[in-house]
């Protein structure tokens, strides 16, 4: 059964307190969907079934994928039945998941594999499919998934850097324009117009002038403006992947964040590599899902030439010193891990120095973010505090003298 068998519904139903809930949510039928909603206990009393181009499958989220894994780690590894770890799973994931890992219970119990089961219901990337096909092979799901949890906490661990990196200055430059919205627009015309009034409109600074014109026209047209802006952002957002591109080519220029970002991709890298690696995949077939995962250009495009001269029957200490956007440390390292046979580890422990000096780099790059923004929130707000000091110090020089 794929997940496009499952259906839209509109819901009415009745909470635990005895009020009335109103939601959407997906199932197979509305006989599933009271099934689900009695496990949240809440009682069906209506549906009403929605248009198919409406969906609301809710995506797998990093954290979704741990908590499957880690839950399927612990309980396949003390002997219970896939089937029986699929149920536990689906009480302890998010709600809006439980319905995917339901219809992947049921095929699993229809004899399919878990790994067709995963890429059936959807919400799962090529990395989990192939290390849980690798996994069913050698017979040790229970320690695929537990890589993958190790996997997945990497990752949100990755992911909260990036965050952190991005939502402080997000914070402080969004403080800084509507502070000077609001000085442009309500402050300078106002104490502007009264200064001109008492010093007269030609003994005004030029820069003054142009200042207040701007926060009058803001004032006067600010609807027009808002719908500007409101296009901008839906431009933005239908344009996200060209946008995106942009922000990454510009991002991989600047000298700081350069190495951050690629620091980052290689964590994410040797995070995907030691899951396959230690699933029974072979390095070749690893490191071409691998590359997939990775968004750096010039790193994607060496990884892909190395996978292509292995397959070609390369040997790998030789072909790794070609791939240059590696520090040389990191080459050695894999060089030495290949000669002595054990890859595995030397992923694992590539992934989790890099995940460390993501962590120092991100915190060097916030260090030198702050200064920054200091100049650059002077330039935002004093330079229109100073287009309403200057003609006041002059208006009290005048008046002094």
């Amino acid at each position: 059964m794929s997940s496009a068998a499952s259906k839209s519904f509109l819901f009415l139903a009745t909470k635990p307190s005895g009020g009335r809930s109103l939601g959407v949510r997906s199932a197979r039928s509305e006989r599933a969907l009271a099934d689900t909603l009695r496990r949240d206990r809440q009682v069906l009393l209506r549906t009403w079934a929605l248009p198919g181009w409406i969906s609301t499958d809710s995506p797998m989220k990093t954290k979704d994928h741990m908590v499957l894994n880690d839950q399927l780690a612990q309980l396949l590894s003390r002997g219970v039945p896939l089937t029986e770890s699929l149920e536990v799973v689906e009480s302890v994931i998010r709600p809006e998941q439980r319905s995917r890992i339901e219809r992947m219970r049921e095929l699993v119990s229809g004899g399919a594999g878990f790994a067709d089961a995963c890429r059936t219901v959807g919400g799962f990337d090529i990395v989990t499919i192939a290390v849980y096909r690798a996994a069913e092979r050698t017979g040790d799901l229970a320690g695929a998934a537990a890589q993958l949890s190790v996997t997945a906490k990497r990752q949100l661990k990755i992911a909260g850097k990036a965050t952190t990196l991005m939502l402080y200055p997000a914070i402080v430059l969004s403080i800084g324009v509507i502070a000077g919205v609001f000085l442009l627009t309500t402050i300078v015309p106002t104490i502007g117009g009264t200064l001109a009034e008492s010093m007269g409109e030609d003994k005004i600074p030029f820069f003054t002038k142009v200042t207040m014109a701007v926060g009058i026209f803001m004032r006067t047209h600010w609807l027009p403006l808002l719908a500007g802006l409101a296009l901008v952002i839906i431009a933005v957002v239908l344009g996200r992947q060209a946008v995106g591109r942009l922000i990454g080519r510009i991002s991989r220029g600047v000298p700081i964040l350069k190495d951050v970002i690629l620091t980052q991709e290689s964590a994410r890298f040797f995070t995907v590599m030691a899951a396959l690696s230690r699933s029974g995949v072979p390095v070749a077939d690893g490191i071409a899902v691998a590359a997939n995962a990775i968004n750096h250009p010039r790193l994607r495009m060496q990884f892909d030439r190395l996978r292509a001269k292995l397959v070609e029957g390369g040997v790998l200490p030789r072909l790794i010193d070609d791939v240059d956007a590696l520090p040389v440390a990191t080459r050695r390292l894999l060089i030495a891990a290949d000669r002595a046979g054990d890859l595995d580890t030397a992923f694992d422990s590539l992934a989790e120095d890099m995940g460390d000096a993501l962590e120092a780099q991100t915190q060097r790059l916030l260090s030198a973010l702050e200064p920054l923004l200091i100049v650059l929130l002077f330039l935002m707000i004093g330079s229109l505090v100073l287009s309403i000091m200057v003609p006041m110090i002059t208006m009290s020089t005048q008046m002094t003298g």
